[in-house]
């Protein structure tokens, strides 16, 4: 493409930008006359350097101003989409679709490693060969295209393999013309006879690349950058080729069949064998997922026996399907939605799939007839669906009976269409039909928090109303400001909230995570950060539809926000990433002041929800999964901590603790349930420094004087008395936080005491603070049960505070695992 001078006032911008791998590519583009092609206006690549986050943004600014590119100007927004860096392409990712959702524009991916061979082919190279980028491990995502003067071709898909293995199957197939990516300054020794090596300045993606590629795509019918509602932000995600590494071990393990489901469980007595434990549970029908494991092999083989007849595999076909690194497998079993999978829990469903060039083919789904009209069916297959997206598949296929007009009906439900058919292809004669389509979806689950705010009464649209709805500008909805829309992603709950200027919450919206990290008995970093990629758009939308509601408007827009704000630290870093991403990508496209907000302070604003005069000084109790500390609040923005501690965090000892007795995640529920039935003082457990005479914790050496109490009664051939352990065990944790608050209230002398995080929601320790307080003569604050855990409400909270303050952060601000909640930000 040619560089050209724009002067024209009305210009349709495309932008691009790239953050796969140490080089962020930009490109910005102009729609011709008749809006058919796409003109590089500028591009640039600078080195990053692990630094994508902090440079992004800022840089995307400079080329529209160089550019004179105004916002509002761009008709697309184009991203890598990988392979490549896993946090490298959810900054772009994430990055894009903030600035794409304020917009309002269409957001398109391309491959990564179809912009490095455009960018080749721009460059004037021509011939076959292959783009290999790194995939860390000493693996390589090796890619073959040919580039001819009509363009780049893609060869191959997008897999991951092992760089020795790339190296000599690329060596194999005759002398390259050309080899290229950023995999050649690891592995370039390994690749040398492959062919010759493109200049090195050429190996990355780049701002042209980008775009040649997108237009590419365009004209073939791949994509319409003008189409938003096609390109909606909320369904691009990432290209992967592997699951992540908690994934894959665990399907290692399942594929053997000397791994058990899960443990057995009596009634109130309990014996269980701690190396057969899931985490799994029950839906609100009965129905817990899990990935297939070898153990059931044969209630697969006898459910297929049951439905598919003739067609039936044998159980050794099943077993030998799980250890494949290209199949996925998933089963149903009916549980007790209150209690944790056990071992004879039985199978009533299963569905399997075969990734292959980019596609998954159904292999198999099996639903018990009794326990039809479940949604059994559909929710395998989002679940083999998700599975296969991560091992590189972007559509699905399947042959279904030319009959079961049940079966294509719910296929086509999910988006799939009928591409063919196979005459007498099953056993008995009957045709089958072939159907293709996009890749079924598997939405997170909404929290309490999730509920629609209590709408404010409708008002007609005033003078002022925008065309697209906008809030009508009077006086009334002028009190109301600021506007400020707040996102959490610190952990594994996606949220957002919109906090008016009276303080009053029009929007809190959350969704969790939980079901995705039970089967693993705690959060996975990397499943936490992929899950926020695929559900940020869809809470934020669901926060502005609700905030809308409340204020009586037709819609809200991102212009319609005072500022965007969002968690920033401390958390998971590859978590926090996204939404800090998101955000900055939002507040840059919206044109909006950016805020950002320690997480821990969100805690404690957490108490002026729904009781607004609540003000310091007071001693805050911050329990979490994360964090146990006693903070003193001499002000809003003024703490000290009195005390933290030293080891494991009050919430993620009840996490060990339950996993220990096979009770699931998270362990917070379920070990206050079984604690209400027991006995506090059956078993003396430890009071970790009671007496230290500072206001320290320590939980570590609580839970392994547990789970060594769990595992002596074991070996002793003992049944447990889970109750008992379990109150025990909360008992002990009780009385040392109660004790340290106590001192901590009688040597600052505040008259309030308040809680934070999500263990503030335990029963136990809520009564026990409720006592002390009274004796004390102290005013108890406590967050409402659904503002405890993770919630954007309380980043709001925060953010309003700091909007007035004008406590606004630049672009160039990136996430960080720690956050000192004593030093100012």
């Amino acid at each position: 493409m040619e560089e050209v001078s724009v002067s024209t006032a009305a210009r349709s911008f495309v932008l691009a930008f790239d953050t796969a791998n140490e080089v962020i590519a930009l490109g910005l583009g102009l729609l011709d006359a008749d809006r058919s092609a796409v003109t590089v206006v500028a591009s640039a690549e600078v080195e990053a350097r692990r630094a994508s986050n902090t440079q992004l943004v800022p840089r995307i600014d400079r080329l529209c101003a160089e550019a004179g590119a105004a916002r509002d100007e761009i008709a697309c927004v184009v991203v890598g989409r990988g392979p490549g860096s896993f946090t490298g392409v959810r900054i772009a990712l994430a990055t894009a679709k903030g600035i794409a959702s304020a917009l309002g524009a269409a957001l398109v991916g391309v491959s990564s490693l179809d912009a490095v061979a455009w960018g080749l082919w721009d460059a004037g190279l021509r011939g076959t060969g292959a783009v290999v980028a790194d995939a860390m491990r000493r693996e390589v995502y090796p890619v073959r295209f040919s580039l001819t003067d009509d363009g780049a071709v893609r060869l191959t898909a997008d897999r991951v393999v092992k760089a020795a293995e790339a190296a000599e199957e690329l060596a194999a197939g005759g002398p390259a013309d050309f080899v290229a990516g950023d995999g050649l300054r690891k592995y370039g020794d390994l690749f040398a006879g492959a062919g010759p090596f493109a200049p090195e300045d050429r190996w990355a993606p780049t701002g042209c690349g980008l775009l040649q590629a997108v237009q590419a795509a365009w004209r073939a019918g791949q994509c319409d950058p003008l189409d938003a509602r096609r390109h909606d932000p909320g369904l691009l995600l990432p290209v992967y080729t592997r699951l992540s590494d908690a994934e894959e071990n665990e399907r290692q393990r399942l594929a053997r069949a000397d791994d058990a489901l899960a443990g057995k469980r009596g009634s109130k007595h309990v014996t269980m064998n701690d190396t057969a434990i899931a985490n799994a549970r029950a839906n609100g029908e009965g129905i817990a997922y899990k990935p297939l494991d070898a153990r059931h092999g044969a209630d697969v083989a006898a459910l297929e026996a049951a439905v598919m007849g003739t067609d039936a595999w044998s159980e050794a076909l099943v077993v030998d399907e799980l250890g494949r690194v290209d199949r996925v497998w998933w089963a149903a079993y009916a549980a007790d939605p209150k209690m944790p999978l056990t071992a004879d829990a039985p199978l009533v469903g299963y569905a399997g799939g075969w990734v292959v060039d980019g596609d998954v083919q159904i292999l198999k789904v099996g639903v018990d007839p009794a326990w039809r009209r479940h949604g059994i069916a559909r929710a395998l297959l989002a679940r083999v669906a998700d599975d296969a997206r991560n091992l590189g598949a972007r559509t699905c296929s399947l042959e279904v009976r030319a009959a079961n007009a049940g079966a294509q009906a719910l296929y086509g439900a999910l988006g799939l269409t009928v591409a063919g058919k196979r005459p007498r292809y099953y056993s008995d004669g009957e045709d089958a039909v072939i159907m293709t389509g996009p890749l079924p979806t598997l939405a997170l689950a909404a929290l309490p928090n999730g509920e629609p705010a209590a709408p404010a009464p409708a008002s007609e649209p005033g003078p002022g109303t925008a065309p697209s709805g906008g809030i009508p500008e009077g006086e009334a909805v002028a009190a109301m400001r600021p506007l400020i829309l707040a996102i959490e992603s610190s952990c594994d709950e996606t949220a957002a909230a919109v906090i008016d200027g009276t303080g009053a919450l029009r929007s809190d919206v959350v969704a969790t995570q939980v079901d995705f990290h039970a089967r693993f008995g705690g959060v996975v970093p990397e499943i936490a950060s992929r899950k926020h990629i695929e559900a940020i758009c869809g809470v934020c939308d669901e926060a502005l539809d609700r905030a809308a509601e409340s204020l009586g408007c037709a819609a809200l827009a991102w212009r319609d926000l005072d500022a965007v704000a969002v968690t920033y630290a401390p958390g998971l870093v590859g978590a926090l990433v996204v939404g800090v991403a998101f955000a900055k990508g939002a507040a840059w496209g919206a044109d909006l002041p950016f805020i950002v907000v320690n997480h821990l302070e969100g805690h404690l604003y957490a108490n002026k929800i729904g009781l607004e005069d609540f003000a310091p000084p007071a001693v805050v109790s911050l329990v979490s999964g994360g964090n146990t500390m006693l903070v003193y609040m001499a002000g809003w923005g003024d703490y000290r901590v009195l005390g933290a501690t030293i080891d494991d965090a009050v919430g993620e000892a009840f996490d060990k603790v339950a996993k220990a007795l096979g009770l699931g995640y998270p362990g917070g529920p379920v070990v206050s349930k079984f604690a209400a039935e027991g006995d506090p003082a059956a078993i003396s457990f430890p009071r970790a420094m009671l007496h230290s005479g500072d206001l320290r914790f320590s939980l570590s050496g609580l839970k392994t004087a547990v789970v060594t109490y769990i595992n002596n009664e074991r070996e002793a051939g003992r049944p447990l008395n889970v109750p008992d352990i379990c109150a025990s065990f909360t008992a002990a944790v009780v009385d040392v936080q109660v004790a340290k608050a106590r001192t901590a209230l009688e040597k600052t002398g505040a008259p309030t005491f308040c809680l934070g995080g999500g263990v503030a929601a335990n029963p136990t320790l809520r009564a026990a603070y409720e006592r002390l307080c009274a004796e004390l003569g102290v005013r108890l604050v406590m967050p409402p049960l659904a503002s405890c855990g993770d919630n954007a409400g309380m980043i709001a909270e925060v953010a309003l505070d700091r909007y007035r303050a004008g406590a606004f952060s630049p672009l160039s601000t990136d996430a960080a695992a720690h956050g000192d909640l004593e030093q100012p930000y």
